[in-house]
């Protein structure tokens, strides 16, 4: 017979091993869950469970949170992305949206918002703070601090997305300072965005009361951020995998500012490696004890984004929470998001219409054209795995003073093409490092202004993929000779509306298919493509503007005298 004093709760998790993040240790104990929250963190509390759960020989740790994402780069809406990260263990992510905002605007960032509504993931968005990114190429809109201020207003908003644009920042941009001024009067977090920065160029965003960074490369990077004060993010995406460079001067003494994020991650790589999950696993394979591990998978990353509920599993919190069966390889057996257990095979959920925008552009094959008299030209190296590039100088085959494609040289042409506005506006230059034996590839994702990007051994083959990215409205392509193969993006030329598993058999057969076209090639073709447009990362790249030194700060032209060089 229950006691008088008994009080009827929903869950019992008992016997289990569970991880106190505040002292980093685990501890044999029992968790009481009611309404969503822990109400209990200890046995011989005078609770009685509608459902008691015997966990004998396992493990519970809080819900991972991702500290820094862009839902789009999953090529998934966010109700679509969510029963993947559940999978995986992520029960909240921090969300910049500024890729689909970059393309659509504030209406933009509604869909999405609108969309996560459906999601057991909770997802924290962080309003984009530049759009356009740089005024070095078109994008689909522009936002300013009064065009973000209404957002503020729905609650899955969060903050101010990274802040990118440095130049904007230490000359004092009114409408840059307004909208982290609209962020801080609200109590509300700063994310930074300190890419290829050091010393006194870290001032600017101390100044501006900016918190956080998930740019560090180098362990040196690292360690400067955290004496600056910044909650340090470490990244492990589809290009951008800077963890295991990092991990050496990760220690029990400065961990306590350092989180795990992915920023960019397809859904193949989240479906094959996983998400934060994957940090996780690397990290403690790589020297971290599990119990900081996990600890900076969940209250290090509640604390850096100001997510004040949610990171441990002690009373008062949300109740997420991941039941792992083996904790040095991260295998989970179930998940829990706000006192409800998910399932592993969840119901479908349909993802909201998009209707906002679609391709608009009137590139034909003559705007391909490119000049090289002399053969000598700038050309873009593509660092593997990286989102930063190389500035060559190499000599290239050319017909009658126009850049030509030479099996024996890799050096292709590039395009590319503003597709929001039809302005007519191409950029064209040359890049090295894709391998291709044949054809062409393009894609309608091309960060962060999202223009067409293109990439192949003609001109011909290059229209090819243009033309059926246009036909498709937003995709992926790749053109092999007649045999065509692609992946639909119709919800912004950016995210496919279907369910993760369909998107990841496209997203297979399309990188089998690049295979074919570049065998020799071991990375992301796709992802690694679509930052090769954008000009506020190192060092050369492509807008639909022209070739971008990011060193020199200025347009150059791709073709050179051998007195320029």
């Amino acid at each position: 017979m229950p006691q008088p004093t008994d009080i009827v709760v929903d869950y019992e998790l008992a016997n289990a091993n569970v991880l106190d993040v505040y002292t980093q240790t685990f501890c044999q104990t029992t968790l009481w869950i009611n309404n969503g929250f822990i109400i209990g963190d200890r046995t011989g509390l005078k609770f009685r469970a509608k459902k008691r759960f015997d966990l004998t020989g396992q493990t519970i740790v809080p819900g991972f949170i991702d500290a820094h994402m862009h839902i789009e780069s999953s090529l998934l809406t966010p109700s679509q992305l969510s029963p993947l990260l559940i999978s995986h263990g992520v029960t909240s992510a921090v969300a910049d949206p500024h890729e689909l905002a970059n393309v659509a605007g504030q209406a933009g960032v509604s869909y999405l918002i609108d969309d996560a509504k459906q999601a057991n993931v909770d997802y924290f968005f962080m309003l984009p703070s530049a759009v356009p990114c740089d005024p070095f190429e078109h994008a689909g809109a522009k936002l300013t601090a009064a065009d973000l201020a209404p957002l503020y207003h729905e609650p899955m908003v969060h903050g101010l997305a990274e802040v990118m644009d440095f130049p904007a920042l230490v000359h004092q941009d009114p409408d840059l300072m307004a909208k982290i001024a609209d962020a801080h009067r609200r109590k509300l977090p700063v994310d930074g965005h300190l890419a290829g920065l050091s010393g006194s160029q870290l001032l600017a965003y101390q100044d501006a009361h900016i918190r956080s960074d998930h740019e560090a490369t180098t362990p040196q990077e690292l360690v400067e951020r955290l004496r600056a004060g910044f909650y340090v993010y470490l990244r492990e995406g589809t290009v951008e995998r800077d963890l295991l460079n990092l991990l050496p001067a990760v220690n029990a003494q400065n961990a306590n500012r350092i989180a795990f994020c992915t920023d960019d991650k397809t859904v193949t790589d989240l479906v094959q490696e996983g998400s934060i999950d994957q940090n996780i696993r690397l990290a403690i394979a790589n020297g971290l004890t599990p119990e900081l591990a996990y600890t900076m998978a969940s209250l290090h990353a509640a604390e850096g984004e100001q997510l004040a509920d949610r990171g441990a599993l002690t009373t008062g919190m949300v109740a997420d929470l991941v039941i792992l069966q083996d904790v040095e390889h991260v295998t989970i057996n179930r998940v829990m998001k706000a006192g409800q257990w998910q399932s592993v095979d969840p119901k479908p959920i349909t993802a909201r219409p998009y209707t906002l925008t679609h391709l608009n552009h009137r590139c034909q094959i003559e705007d391909l054209a490119l000049k090289v008299p002399e053969r000598l030209a700038r050309v873009i190296g593509v660092q593997p795995n990286h989102i930063t590039t190389s500035a060559l100088i190499k000599q290239v085959a050319t017909n009658c003073g126009e850049f030509c494609w030479d099996d024996q040289l890799d050096v292709l042409k590039m395009a590319v093409v503003e597709r929001h506005h039809h302005t007519g506006h191409v950029g064209v230059g040359l890049v090295s490092g894709f391998q291709l034996r044949r054809g062409a590839f393009a894609s309608s994702v091309g960060h962060d202004s999202h223009n067409l990007i293109v990439a192949g051994t003609s001109d011909s083959a290059m229209m090819q993929a243009i033309s059926a990215i246009t036909e498709l409205d937003g995709g992926l392509v790749v053109v092999d000779g007649n045999l065509i193969t692609t992946l639909p993006l119709p919800v912004g030329g950016l995210m496919s509306s279907l369910p993760a598993q369909q998107v990841n058999d496209q997203l297979l057969a399309l990188h089998q298919a690049f295979r074919q076209i570049a065998p020799t090639v071991n990375f992301d073709p796709f992802i690694t493509l679509s930052f090769l447009s954008l000009p506020v990362i190192p060092t050369l790249k492509l807008t639909d503007q022209g070739l971008y030194d990011f060193t020199k700060g200025a347009f150059v032209p791709v073709a050179i005298t051998p007195t320029q060089k």
